[in-house]
């Protein structure tokens, strides 16, 4: 029987194509205790330049997710992009499904690829969680730390008091782990400030088939580890300056959870907020994205002012 046509897994080769003509190449390593992270590399390290880590969040492998910035970005940095456990071809067979293991994977795989010096890292999302822990986990490995959309400030009780879309964490799974092309939908809608309408079923279920069945319960293990029994109070500080970016109107990360972390960090922080945006800031609003991005990455980063939004906040 012939293979029917898949428009996702043919837009991932197109990725793979897209981050080779960038100058990057896929390396896979074994760390050696049944865990193995695959990461996208430079074809030719130049050590001059710095060193930049993009950590992707949930839903499709890093390719997906960081696409529309690895050329702009490679001409400045040494760029790396892993894919976090159960994401891509990154696995592990050992119990842990905290983001402060999936930051020692990160560390690890970076010294196995003979990167020991300070770096600079973007997490998105659950890579934001990720970023965080990297930054207080390794303090003088981490440079500048981006958050965006990074709820890394939220508590357990916040779902029971209804600060998020979802009642409960089992249907937070279903959305954000989608198995039909009507949660897709939900996740779209819930993702993007102006969701596409009208997708065909035939697209939903094939992007279903390529990018969410592979790894479902230990994925759906990560977000359980992500919630469970989290307290602001345990969220320890950071010393590295740090740039927290917000999508306006976020559904899945709320933007007073941006607040708070700007609240927590103090003036070692500044926020910026994206009009005009929901959560997936990377795709909706991607040319914004990159314009803080450089501001924040290539310019010196000064500590935020009062006066700014009333907060010492930034607003575009």
């Amino acid at each position: 029987m012939v293979k029917c046509f898949s428009f996702s897994a043919t837009r991932n080769s197109c990725f793979r194509y897209s981050f080779s003509n960038a100058g990057l190449r896929s390396s896979t390593t074994d760390l050696g205790d049944g865990t193995v992270m695959h990461v996208w590399v430079p074809k030719s390290r130049t050590e001059s330049k710095p060193t930049l880590v993009l950590i992707h969040g949930f839903g499709a492998n890093a390719m997906w997710q960081w696409n529309d910035f690895v050329s702009p970005l490679i001409s400045r940095f040494n760029v790396y992009v892993p894919d976090l456990l159960f994401f891509g071809d990154s696995y592990t067979t050992r119990p842990e499904r905290s983001e402060q293991f999936q930051a020692q994977c990160v560390i690890r795989v970076m010294e196995a690829l003979g990167v020991v010096t300070a770096m600079n890292v973007v997490g998105i999302s659950y890579g934001g969680f990720v970023g965080y822990s990297m930054a207080a986990q390794f303090k003088e490995r981490i440079e500048k730390l981006v958050l965006c959309c990074a709820g890394v400030c939220l508590e357990e009780k916040d779902m029971e008091e209804g600060m998020f879309k979802v009642k409960s964490v089992d249907e937070a799974v279903d959305i954000l782990l989608p198995q039909t092309p009507d949660k897709l939908r939900e996740l779209m809608k819930i993702s993007f400030y102006k969701p596409t309408q009208r997708v065909p079923s035939c697209f939903l279920n094939d992007f279903i088939h390529v990018m969410c069945t592979e790894y479902f319960q230990e994925k759906k293990e990560l977000i359980l580890a992500l919630h469970k029994d989290r307290k602001f109070s345990d969220l320890p500080n950071i010393t590295q300056p740090t740039v927290i970016i917000w999508g306006e109107h976020d559904q899945i990360f709320p933007l007073e959870l941006g607040y708070r972390l700007k609240r927590h960090l103090g003036d070692n922080a500044e926020l910026v907020i994206i009009k005009n945006a929901g959560h997936a800031i990377n795709a909706e609003k991607p040319k914004e994205l990159y314009k803080h991005l450089k501001s924040v990455l290539v310019d010196p980063i000064s500590p935020a002012k009062p006066g700014n939004n009333g907060n010492g906040n930034k607003t575009y």
